[in-house]
């Protein structure tokens, strides 16, 4: 959600444009990253609960909330948008008896930032700079309409 106020007499209203939603199985590099057996001693069990309910809904890959945060108890499919990415990790993606994070390279482009776009050399900090911020076409198309309105 933006506030845009406004010292005019009238409301002002935005035409922003009705975009694509971008499944997330498109960001997610499949075979770039190391992945983690599922089933590993020190696994939480709310976590594997997690998965095993993600695995009954979802099948085999899909997002599963880590933390107990994202969506629910049951996870996301990869075939709709990720939601949002905060600035820690919050979704682990699933794919069989295997399971990641995401990678800054992917949440960059979750998040519609260009691949030159320079991040952190570290992957904490450019996942905390990446989270919650505002995709550029979301910017762009805002900014836009409010230099249109005007």
């Amino acid at each position: 959600m933006f506030l845009v106020l406004t010292r005019s007499k009238n409301p002002i209203r935005l035409n922003l444009p009705k975009r694509p939603h971008r499944p997330v199985a498109e960001i997610i590099e499949w075979d770039t990253y190391r992945w983690s057996r599922i089933h590993k001693p020190g696994r939480s069990d709310r976590t594997l609960k997690r998965i095993q309910a993600g695995r009954g809904r979802f099948g085999h890959t899909f997002l599963a909330p880590y933390y107990s945060n994202g969506s629910g108890l049951t996870g996301r499919s990869i075939d709709r948008p990720v939601g949002t990415f905060s600035t820690v990790d919050r979704w682990a993606i699933i794919r069989g008896d295997e399971m990641r994070m995401f990678q800054p390279s992917e949440v960059r482009a979750g998040m519609g930032f260009p691949k030159s776009y320079v991040l952190p050399a570290t992957r904490r900090e450019a996942i905390h700079l990446l989270g919650n911020a505002v995709c550029p076409v979301v910017a762009e198309d805002l900014l836009n309409a409010i230099k249109e309105a005007a």
